[in-house]
């Protein structure tokens, strides 16, 4: 007994002087860490640099295939660029949604492909997912269902 407490406290301390190792000098909140694959990708996005997010995108999905923001973020990046391939851009959100079935981002997004290629069936499919996600209205269902109700407009 006395030997499993030695290791435990052993192990928490060299924990503690990990954490302590990698934290900024002041406190840190409980908030998340930073995934610089993400906000660096997110600022080529907001810049409208398609290519550029592609590129960290996709560089973040080969070392890590199991993030779903990543292939959602690969697929809205690549949808959005000037030559959108739009088998690979389902094949990404796709992905995102095996492994994150309740992610709401890429049920959004997904709609909005669908949109794109004129399938508002599929589209209307993932506005159902977002609104049985959604406890209270959220901004990717409303989103989604402005896009299927402009789509709709231009139709007529």
């Amino acid at each position: 007994m006395r030997q499993l407490i030695g290791i435990i406290a052993l192990a928490l301390a060299s924990a503690g002087t990990a954490l302590a190792a990698d934290s900024p000098a002041t406190p840190s909140s409980s908030a998340p860490p930073v995934d610089s694959d993400l906000a660096a990708a997110r600022a080529r996005i907001d810049a409208s640099d398609w290519t550029g997010a592609t590129a960290i995108l996709e560089k973040a999905v080969a070392r890590n295939p199991r993030n779903a923001d990543y292939h959602n973020l690969l697929a809205y990046a690549i949808r959005k660029g000037p030559q959108p391939d739009m088998d690979r851009v389902f094949k990404h959100y796709n992905e995102a949604l095996r492994i994150d079935p309740k992610h709401r981002g890429a049920h959004e997004y997904i709609g909005e492909a669908y949109l794109m290629v004129g399938d508002i069936a599929k589209a209307r499919e993932h506005l159902a997912a977002l609104d049985k996600l959604c406890f209270l209205p959220c901004g990717e269902f409303r989103d989604l269902k402005r896009a299927i109700e402009r789509y709709e407009a231009s139709k007529k």
